[in-house]
């Protein structure tokens, strides 16, 4: 043992390049318990590993408490650099590769609770066959991740991102319809006006940055049309949006819902448009990744692949 540093002869001091991806995954998985079930590792085994690091380095990396851990500053700059160089290596590779047809590497897509189960889901499987090499993690959430982070490769979000720094590919139209169900209209009447809506019994949706009970209609005839911002209220709200469709279809009330999410039920009779007059904001699909990202043929293919297969929809 070296007595001046307490590091064992023979170890090389510094960072190691092994060590980069270790490190993202810990700081991805936020405590070290996660983190040694998605390296399939002991936690024992992750904790020694994380401080020969922070040994060799000389500086610690993470702070740890007993249910959760969290990055130090210095621990923050390793993780940013460690992204970037592991992001360059995978491009490297995918620039090598894509002659030949055969993206490989981890990608990590991101997608709301709902529309990733029952949109996005299947398109990974499709993906995944066509192209064995690559390892997809998907993650859903129900609210978009921040377009800074950089713990996913692909989000697949509605509405264009303010961020010029980001690639969005409209992947497909999509709008966002008032309905209920044809027994919740019987017994409560047909909404004619905007107005209408305030005696009526609304499903919440608390999602993402929306302004929570305010829903903004625009005549979609006339020159000078004027949007109107209701205050709707209900006796039931959830953050899930599967819910809320499930709920309109029980007949509690009228719910705004993306039409991707319930075209199907419109077709069959289950749920009846509201106020088709009236347009609501726009709600186009995008696929958004980073700039850097555009020379790995692994994420542009697997975009090309959701416009292909979103293109398909309701044909």
């Amino acid at each position: 043992m070296d007595s001046t540093s307490g590091i064992q002869p023979g170890i090389q001091r510094g960072i190691q390049p092994s060590e980069l991806g270790f490190f993202a995954a810990v700081a991805t998985a936020g405590s070290l318990s996660a983190a040694a079930r998605d390296l399939g590792i002991s936690t024992a085994a992750v904790s020694k590993r994380l401080a020969q690091m922070e040994s060799r380095i000389g500086m610690p990396l993470v702070t740890r408490t007993t249910r959760r851990m969290s990055l130090t500053p210095e621990g923050e700059v390793f993780l940013e650099h460690a992204r970037r160089i592991l992001g360059e290596i995978d491009d490297l590779q995918q620039l090598l590769t894509s002659a030949k047809g055969r993206p490989s590497g981890l990608l990590r897509v991101n997608a709301t609770l709902g529309f990733g189960r029952m949109h996005v889901a299947p398109v990974i499987s499709a993906y995944s066959r066509k192209y064995p090499d690559v390892d997809v993690q998907l993650q859903l959430s129900a609210d978009p991740p921040p377009l800074t982070e950089d713990a996913f490769d692909v989000c697949v979000r509605f509405g264009e991102p303010p961020d010029a720094r980001i690639v969005a590919k409209l992947l497909a139209p999509n709008r966002r319809l008032l309905c209920a169900s044809p027994k919740y209209l019987r017994e409560h009447g047909v909404p004619q006006t905007p107005s209408d809506l305030l005696r009526h019994n609304c499903i919440g949706i608390r999602q993402g940055s929306d302004a929570y009970g305010v829903w903004r209609l625009t005549p979609v005839k006339g020159a000078k049309a004027r949007t109107e911002s209701i205050h709707v209220r209900g006796n039931v709200t959830t953050n899930d949006g599967e819910i809320a469709v499930h709920w309109a279809l029980e007949g509690h009330g009228i719910v705004m819902r993306a039409e991707w999410d319930i075209e199907r039920y419109l077709r069959s009779g289950r749920l009846v448009q509201v106020l088709p007059q009236y347009a609501t904001p726009e709600a186009n699909i995008y696929a958004v990744y980073q700039q850097r990202h555009q020379l790995s043929s692994r994420i542009r293919l697997f975009v090309e692949f959701l416009a292909l297969k979103f293109s398909e929809f309701g044909k």
